[in-house]
């Protein structure tokens, strides 16, 4: 597996760390890596408190930040780093 995993955020965004399991987006646009699940706020998302969190970039706010909370799975991740490897 890469090193490193991108969703194609922005041409300057930071890959996404090996480590996450989680990537969210909140309503101003930002995506955020998380380790752990992390909880839903007022505007966004964030850490519980266990588990890392990076920030990765931002492009514009997505019509209802609730649905961007994405699980990386493993077929997930194998078919990002499938297509980072091409």
């Amino acid at each position: 597996m890469a090193n490193k995993r991108t969703l194609g955020i922005s041409d300057s965004a930071t890959s996404i760390p090996d480590w996450a399991d989680y990537v969210a987006q909140d309503a101003d646009g930002t995506w955020w890596a998380y380790e752990a699940e992390p909880n839903q706020q007022d505007t966004g998302w964030y850490e519980n408190e266990v588990g890392r969190i990076q920030r990765l970039g931002k492009t514009a706010p997505p019509a209802d930040f609730r649905e961007m909370l994405i699980k990386l799975t493993e077929t997930f991740k194998k078919a990002a780093d499938s297509h980072l490897n091409k």
